[in-house]
């Protein structure tokens, strides 16, 4: 289990509560679909992804990453729960979705990168640090299953 200091705890649940979540999803996931392109493959159905411009562009892009990222908002709530949080996200994703677990450790280092562009100077090290570990928990938690 993962221990958290007060401080993580508040940098996390501090920025968290300003995250806008649809803009910050749908950015998050469409980065992840432009700059890793494999990861279209589990996206088919959503239509045009022939391209930044499409993919940034696309309704069900935007809503997914919306989708996405209130579900990373469960683990912001329940910190030291995450595993139990993500149970059947893991199962899904590993059992019919075929998702190569890697593609979570990539979608939280782009969601890093969003928040610090959203976030700037707000962004600090330590808060970077704190949610670092975060993303991590929660894609080691995603790939539970795999295991």
């Amino acid at each position: 289990m993962v221990q958290w200091t007060a401080e993580e705890k508040q940098l996390i649940t501090s920025l968290w509560g300003k995250v806008n979540v649809a803009e910050c999803g749908g950015e998050a996931l469409a980065r992840l679909l432009i700059v890793y392109p494999w990861t279209q493959r589990f996206f088919a159905s959503f239509g045009n992804l022939s391209g930044p411009t499409a993919i940034v562009g696309n309704p069900k892009v935007r809503a997914h990453g919306k989708k996405v990222l209130t579900s990373f908002g469960e683990a912001v709530k329940n910190l030291d729960g995450i595993k139990n949080t993500f149970s059947q996200l893991s199962e899904l994703h590993c059992d019919k979705l075929h998702v190569d677990p890697e593609n979570f450790r990539l979608l939280g280092d782009i969601l890093i990168i969003v928040l610090a562009a959203h976030f700037g100077k707000e962004f600090t090290p330590d808060c970077q640090a704190a949610w670092q570990k975060l993303v991590r928990v929660v894609a080691h938690a995603l790939a539970r299953k795999y295991h």
